[in-house]
């Protein structure tokens, strides 16, 4: 950057040459300024400038005694605190204060636009001293839940946020071809990398605490769909109208498929209430039982409701919301998430007012569907949360040619990135509206955050992490420097320095105390400068780097992002008013559901503490109870860590978890635990979920043939847990060759990956094992109760009590953490348990015990596996084989086994939605002759389990009893191992 050095006032003394005496002191200055930028870059100053700051400009106004130091752009690329400013201010007087003492100083930096900005001006606005607060939304917000068992007085009640996460599948009409945006790299793909953390946790934890969350992109990851709309159109859907009712304006209209710049919403009808009696009813067709989001329209008008009532009933009873219809008109709004079983009358939301004004019914849709929206004469033929915004935008009833047809021309790829931002400038509405149209009326939603989830390019060849960059404009795309509403752009930055501080402080301190941070970018990103409210572009990490990919594909990792990103915007929208922010805890551990004296289930557990938020402590649980196989209730509010619930009738397995709360909000909920009784007065079996595990895939590090070295991940080695449901995974890495460069997406060179599994979400550990092993138990006529192994090891549940106890292990085993710096977690059998169970065993306890990696984490995972391959042999009556016994997932029983001859059981092995896959079995032999194998694999004949009744009653499967593909098959094998153990 080209250096300039002026005498404001007295310029003309440089031009002309000045005596020497006059212009030393000058440039004595500017060189003690540039020490001091070179010693703060290098990190010596007690203040840390951005690598490349230098010092520009030394504007000295001699009739003034003042001496301004312009640094360079890159002076803005940190965070400043009101501390470091000062600090830094100092030393800037101190070192001008050589040369020309008595002047008064000034630091200033250059814009990337021509301008200057002060020092200070870079102070978060809320933290600057003496700094005002906005005034505070007075509105109700769009979407109340009435039933909640908690209230967020403290988080973001009331706070409308919006979120896009990253690109999607789009029309690439050069190529006549639907494609990704991204490249398929490290087993994912950023097109639905960011998608994950945003929908499985970041959502998730701003909803806990009461904010109302859009996303630019479908979030229901169930590709079924059903609709009901008021104009008679069929979607699987019936409406009904009682009271009375008139023809409103413009509504939607179920009629897919949806051609370019159709709105579905300007094709129908909506209806408005004429009385207070007036009552709407949509019943839908629900195509398969499982989970789906609910969304509801309604149409504009005068006078609308603030509280119109929509009550959802589903598969665990009913929920009540209160929408507020004076905004979001003409969208899809989002209530929530429930279970439905499968049936033509199985789903139903009714509607009416809530207080006397009119409400105006449209339509209603479930679950999320396929790729409705036609390019190149077709649709995408995939579901729609793998498509990116623009096609989920022109089915939510944003205007084309504001919004999703920006660009002026076909061009899929700039009218998705483009119109993102237009997205939340139409939701938000005048005089926030869509660029070159503020004054559009738009959806009257009154957004406070735009947030944009990215990964970002980039590869390191020392094994260091890329690390998160974080952008923001202090420009609009109009070039303006304020909001509508005259707010400083600069508040961008106060955001995107918040959330960058945030992820980085919580990555180091949990998981790489290395973590990089890189800059904060002052750009003209769409993304950065087209949102009229404060905004944010996030560059996470390098999806093309192994280093951050070893991370980024752990679900642990991908929850202390989220919940850094949660706690930063928490903080920054609290802030701007002066209000308090009380971090929601994390979920409740060693939670336990036994029978208490009088007949009831006492469900106990622990409150887990959070060492990286001191705020984040319980005041307070919610008890959620569910039977069978339907949905979770409403919850119940209990002040300790302990309450009774209600017994179920006999044949019939409730299930409770607890969420821990506080002024915050709500953590996600527990472990899942379950009762049954048989009916029959006998003393319960206790199932022990001991299947804790979220996971990666198994990372690959070698040196091949050709001394190349080799880094990725395989799912054919290990696949990993997800959390929950990963929408992530595309395929297994088929390119480890870390020498291999990208030279097109189709081509991406190292970290190129598969594309088998990117429509089909892989089910991990949904943390509810206890009910299906309760329902095999209650099938075979006995009572159950169940805790985690936590509560187990911490002595709160005693094996003694009980005669026979399941031991479900899952996918449970050691499992490294990438930074590589703490002892591996998830350990099937550790030590103390180990104790336990040996003692139980020894006094006459009996034993059934499954999963798929417990014998070979025991017997060869740990230092002292000789040790552990003893205490299988001693206390179960089992010797290890393998950890690699079948493929194909058949098991078969041998004369004398547990089942008829020959008789054969089949385990989940595909990854997908439907439940976990066992992908590599344990083969276990009996030990000695007191055991016998009773099971086989049907693809190697190797021993699939083992069961002996003396000296310890045990049997032991190599694979887990809920990962059968068959409930009757577990049912069988449960019954036919309780009749070997006598039982």
């Amino acid at each position: 950057m080209r250096r300039r050095l002026a005498l404001a006032l007295a310029a003309f003394v440089l031009l002309v040459g000045p005596p020497a005496a006059a212009q030393t002191p000058v440039l004595d200055a500017q060189a003690a300024l540039d020490r001091l930028a070179a010693a703060c870059t290098a990190g010596t100053c007690g203040v840390a400038l951005w690598s490349t700051t230098t010092l520009d400009t030394v504007l000295v106004d001699e009739a003034a005694r003042r001496v301004e130091a312009r640094f360079s752009a890159d002076l803005v690329n940190v965070p400043w605190s009101e501390a470091a400013v000062s600090r830094f201010e100092a030393l800037v007087a101190d070192a001008v204060a050589t040369a020309l003492p008595g002047y008064t100083t000034a630091v200033t930096a250059s814009r990337r636009f021509g301008s200057t900005l002060a020092l200070r001006d870079l102070l978060p606005q809320a933290r600057r001293s003496g700094a005002g607060t906005p005034p505070s939304v007075g509105s109700p917000p769009l979407v109340r839940r009435l039933d909640a068992a908690t209230h967020a007085t403290r988080g973001l009640d009331g706070r409308h946020v919006a979120i896009w996460p990253s690109h999607g599948w789009y029309y690439e009409v050069g190529l006549d071809r639907w494609e990704w945006q991204r490249a398929r790299l490290f087993t994912t793909v950023e097109d639905l990398h960011p998608y994950a953390f945003v929908v499985n946790d970041l959502t998730p934890m701003l909803e806990r605490a009461g904010a109302v969350v859009f996303l630019s992109r479908e979030r229901d990851m169930n590709p079924n769909e059903a609709v009901a709309d008021r104009d008679g159109s069929t979607g699987r859907g019936r409406t009904a109208e009682r009271g009375r009712w008139r023809d409103g304006g413009p509504g939607f209209r179920h009629a897919p498929p949806y051609g370019d710049r159709v709105n579905p919403f300007r094709l129908g009808r909506h209806r408005v209430s004429a009385g207070r009696d007036a009552r709407a009813t949509w019943t839908l067709d629900v195509p398969e039982s499982g989970d789906y989001s609910v969304s509801v329209s309604f149409g504009d008008q005068d006078g609308a409701s603030q509280d119109a009532r929509y009550t959802v009933t589903h598969a665990g009873g009913t929920t009540t919301f209160a929408v507020n219809q004076t905004m979001g008109a003409g969208t899809w709004v989002t209530l929530g998430t429930f279970r439905f079983d499968a049936g033509p009358t199985a789903a139903r939301v009714t509607l009416q007012s809530g207080d006397g004004r009119p409400v105006s019914a449209d339509a209603v849709r479930i679950g999320g569907g396929m790729g409705n929206v036609t390019r190149g004469g077709r649709t995408s033929g995939r579901p729609r949360y793998t498509e990116a915004a623009r096609y989920h935008m022109q089915y939510a009833g944003f205007p084309d040619s504001t919004v999703y047809n920006v660009s002026g021309v076909v061009d899929d790829y700039r009218d998705d990135y483009r119109g993102r931002g237009e997205w939340v400038n139409q939701l938000r509405g005048a005089p926030f509206g869509p660029t070159g149209a503020r004054d559009v009326r738009g959806f009257g939603v009154p957004l406070e955050l735009s947030f944009a989830f990215h990964t970002d390019a980039g590869v390191t060849t020392d094994g260091s992490t890329i690390g998160t960059l974080a952008i923001y404009s202090s420009l609009g795309i109009d070039s303006t420097e304020v909001f509508p509403d005259g707010v400083s752009r600069l508040t961008n930055r106060d955001l995107t320095e918040r959330v960058q501080t945030q992820i980085v402080g919580d990555l180091r301190a949990a998981w790489d105390s290395t973590w990089t941070r890189r800059a904060l970018w002052d750009r003209d990103y769409n993304e950065a400068n087209r949102p009229t409210v404060p905004s944010i572009l996030l560059e996470l990490l390098s999806h093309q780097n192994y280093a951050d990919m070893r991370l980024a594909l752990d679900p642990r990792f991908r929850f202390t992002v989220s919940r850094a990103i949660y706690k930063a915007v928490g903080r920054f929208l609290t802030d701007q008013r002066g209000e308090p922010f009380v971090v929601q805890p994390l979920a409740p551990t060693h939670v336990a559901a036994t029978f208490a004296p009088d007949g009831r289930i006492r469900v106990q557990w622990q409150a887990q503490p959070d060492s990286l938020e001191p705020s984040a402590d319980a005041t307070g649980f919610v008890v959620y109870t569910r039977d069978g196989a339907g949905g979770w209730d409403n919850g119940r509010a209990v002040a300790g860590t302990e309450a009774l619930v209600d017994a179920p009738p006999p044949g019939i397995v409730r299930s409770v978890r607890v969420a821990a709360a506080n002024d915050g909000g709500e953590s996600e909920p527990s472990a899942a635990v379950a009762v049954g009784l048989s009916g029959r007065g006998d003393r319960p079996v206790l199932v022990v979920d001991a299947f804790d595990r979220v996971a990666p895939p198994a990372a690959v590090e070698a040196v091949g043939p050709d001394g190349h070295p080799l880094q990725g991940f395989s799912l054919a080695d290990d696949p990993g847990v997800p959390d929950g449901l990963d929408p992530a995974t595309v395929g297994d890495q088929f390119d480890y060759d870390a020498t291999h460069a990208w030279i097109d997406d189709d081509a991406p060179g190292w970290g190129s990956s598969h594309a088998d599994l990117e429509t089909r979400p892989i089910r991990g550990n949904m943390f509810d094992t206890a009910a299906p092993h309760g329902r095999a138990l209650l099938a075979a006529g006995r009572s159950f109760v169940s805790a985690t192994d936590e509560a187990v090891e911490s002595g709160a549940v005693s094996l003694a009590d009980y005669p026979l106890v399941d031991w479900a292990l899952g996918l449970e085993k050691r499992t490294p953490w990438p930074d590589r710096g703490r002892a591996p977690a998830f350990e099937a059998l550790p030590d103390a348990l180990r104790v336990t169970l040996g003692a139980y065993l020894a006094a006459g306890g009996k034993l059934i015990l499954s999963g798929a990696h417990w014998a070979t984490d025991t017997a060869t995972a740990r230092p002292d596996a000789e040790a552990g391959a003893a205490w299988l042999r001693d206390a179960l009556g089992v010797r290890w084989r393998t950890d690699r016994a079948a493929l194909d997932g058949r098991v078969t029983s041998p004369r004398g086994g547990l089942l008829p001859a020959f008789d054969e059981v089949d385990l989940r092995t595909a990854l997908g939605p439907d439940g976990y896959a066992v992908r590599a079995p344990d083969a276990i032999e009996p030990a000695d002759s007191t055991g016998a194998t009773v099971l086989r694999y049907a693809e190697s004949s190797m021993s699939a389990a083992v069961a002996r009744r003396a000296p310890t009653a045990v049997v032991a499967f190599g694979f887990p009893l809920d990962a059968l593909l068959d409930d009757a098959d577990r049912d069988r094998l449960v019954q036919s191992a309780l009749r070997f153990l006598g039982e």
